[in-house]
């Protein structure tokens, strides 16, 4: 992925102002942080085929409007802020995935606040569930370990941010990435 365009420590700082209460620094970090979290939906969409119809504004501005309505939102680092973000988008594709099998099985879903246009076929949607599902269960044997997929996949972070984020070294993601991968692998694959 690339680099921010943004020093990550301008960002920091604007967080814990934020934090503090001072909604000046939100209002500066607003168009700071849209512009790498549409960077990195973009960089998670980019993984997906071709014919994928989920829009990155979409999932974008969902997202942020989860962010941005925080009430006490007590961000430690940029790379804390990313690891919420990265959460926030996997449950509104996780979400937005089993709404709409449920739409097509008939089922009365709650409908997601997303954008008309960004509609999975139902080959997405199972994909999706398929893999929040087996995060689930790699959850249950190894917490940090799904966290670190979760970071990754969904959040775009480098090793180095997930380790800031897990509070572990950067080696030691690289360890746990390379389980999970596989054990996500045999877990999706496994069965067929």
């Amino acid at each position: 992925m690339d680099e921010p365009s943004v020093s990550p420590h301008r960002v920091t700082q604007l967080l814990r102002e934020w934090t503090q209460g001072d909604d000046s620094a939100l209002a500066e970090l607003t168009p700071l942080v849209y512009e790498e979290l549409r960077r990195l939906a973009h960089h998670y969409m980019e993984g997906e085929r071709p014919d994928h119809t989920l829009q990155t504004t979409a999932l974008v501005n969902e997202a942020y409007l989860r962010l941005a309505d925080q009430t006490n939102p007590n961000w430690q680092s940029r790379a804390h802020f990313f690891a919420v973000a990265a959460r926030a988008m996997r449950q509104i594709l996780v979400n937005y995935a089993r709404s709409n099998r449920a739409q097509k099985r008939g089922g009365g879903a709650a409908r997601i606040e997303l954008d008309e246009a960004a509609i999975l076929s139902p080959e997405q949607s199972k994909e999706i569930v398929d893999l929040h599902e087996a995060l689930e269960r790699l959850g249950t044997l190894d917490s940090r370990k799904a966290r670190v997929v979760e970071l990754k996949y969904f959040g775009g972070l480098n090793y180095d941010e997930m380790a800031e984020v897990l509070k572990i070294s950067p080696m030691t993601v690289r360890r746990d990435w390379r389980f999970a991968r596989a054990w996500l692998y045999t877990e999706l694959h496994g069965a067929t």
